[in-house]
């Protein structure tokens, strides 16, 4: 009995957090801004993590879906995006991803946070090489930084 009590609570335990992990995050109206890093001053989100490009993304589109957003979720918004201190109004935008959530550009490349980025200003997918192509940080121009 007890140990069917055990099995039941991990049961309800596991499918609880597969439910969890397979909802959708609410977005809101993202707001973008600019900051100092090792590498310069980039691009991040109001945060402070990094912002960065894919560069398999084609005329506006994004190339990252599955199991690559584990890696590199989109940034969504639910409105228009905002751009404060240093990031430029005039570069953001957004698209319509193929779940029907909003991406926001800048300088028309869709963007991307880093799984790896843990805290403020780190830069830690900065050129590499996942998912078929090289992900880059975003100056406040919206040109990639290459330390290549």
């Amino acid at each position: 009995m007890k140990n069917a009590l055990i099995a039941s609570a991990i049961v309800a335990f596991v499918l609880v957090g597969a439910a969890i992990a397979g909802a959708k995050p609410t977005a809101r109206s993202a707001t973008v801004t600019t900051a100092r890093t090792g590498l310069g001053r980039i691009v991040v989100d109001v945060r402070g993590r990094s912002l960065y490009l894919f560069e398999k993304d084609t005329h506006g589109r994004s190339a990252c879906s599955g199991v690559c957003t584990v890696y590199w979720p989109p940034l969504l918004t639910s409105g228009r995006p905002a751009a404060i201190k240093g990031a430029k109004p005039s570069l953001l935008g957004s698209i319509r991803r193929a779940d029907g959530s909003h991406q926001v550009t800048y300088a028309g490349h869709p963007v991307y946070l880093f799984s790896g980025d843990t805290a403020r200003g780190q830069t830690n997918g900065e050129g590499l090489k996942d998912f078929g192509a090289s992900w880059y940080v975003l100056t406040p121009a919206g040109t990639k930084i290459d330390r290549d």
